[in-house]
């Protein structure tokens, strides 16, 4: 495996994008957590965090409400030390209403790979169930479903 420090190729920048999908696909916000530093910052749609603790909190929150989640990153552009993607993701609330929301999101790397500032901005569009186009099983998406591109979203 490639070194997934910065400076990033773009072999770097995909796996590291395909790896943060991984990671939010578990739902498991302290194994999300792991991948920022101790003191990262966050903006997350309205919201401002900093710190581990803080992520936990929030994603606790998150995924409380939004049920059945599954997400699908793409990377947009990177540099040395940042990555941007844009990201799709379904979920339904406890009422049954489904959403798709569509997001970009930057993000900021320290030298040993953690990354240490993500930059959110999200929107929810409510959908019908079967507007869905996210069918896995919950979990890591499979290598074989589509991109985002390929599902022209």
């Amino acid at each position: 495996m490639n070194n997934l420090t910065p400076p990033f190729t773009r072999e770097t920048a995909i796996q590291k994008t395909r790896m943060a999908e991984d990671s939010w696909n578990s739902r498991d916000p302290q194994r999300v957590s792991l991948v920022y530093t101790e003191d990262c910052y966050w903006r997350n749609r309205s919201e401002f965090i900093t710190g581990r603790q803080e992520i936990v909190s929030l994603l606790t929150r998150k995924w409380a409400k939004e049920l059945e989640y599954r997400l699908i990153k793409e990377l947009w552009s990177f540099t040395d030390n940042r990555i941007a993607v844009r990201f799709a993701y379904e979920w339904r609330d406890d009422s049954g209403n489904w959403f798709r929301s569509y997001g970009n999101e930057n993000w900021e790397f320290a030298d040993d790979g953690l990354m240490k500032r993500r930059f959110a901005s999200i929107n929810d569009m409510l959908i019908k169930e079967e507007e869905r186009k996210f069918h896995w099983p919950l979990g890591t998406r499979p290598a074989e479903h589509p991109s985002l591109s390929e599902l022209n979203l």
